[in-house]
């Protein structure tokens, strides 16, 4: 168990390398995008489960077929994306497109 920011956590012994095999990308598959060990669910769908509040414990409820280590997969598979040093022009465009549709 460590703690970080005064919250407790369970300590993954699993590396980054390990977690990143989670994460599947197969162009006959959802267009193409990241999934999780092939199963049904996208990256973007288990990010967006979290950002709308959805804990990790629910997430393993609602969907049996997921892991502890998906989510954590998930994430470090995210925060590899945003640490990239340079956004193509589409991409900066598809993220000004998605704030235009959500400020609605």
């Amino acid at each position: 168990m460590g703690v970080l920011h005064g919250l407790c956590y369970e300590r993954s012994m699993t590396s980054d390398e390990d977690l990143l095999r989670r994460i599947t990308v197969d162009p006959a598959k959802f267009g193409g995008k990241p999934i999780v060990r092939d199963e049904r669910m996208t990256v973007e769908q288990l990010l967006r489960w979290l950002a709308g509040g959805t804990t990790e414990a629910e997430l393993l409820k609602e969907f049996p077929f997921l892991e502890a280590d998906d989510i954590r997969a998930a994430l470090l598979y995210a925060g590899r994306l945003t640490a990239m040093s340079r956004w193509s022009g589409s991409a900066v465009a598809a993220a000004d497109a998605l704030d235009d549709t959500t400020a609605r």
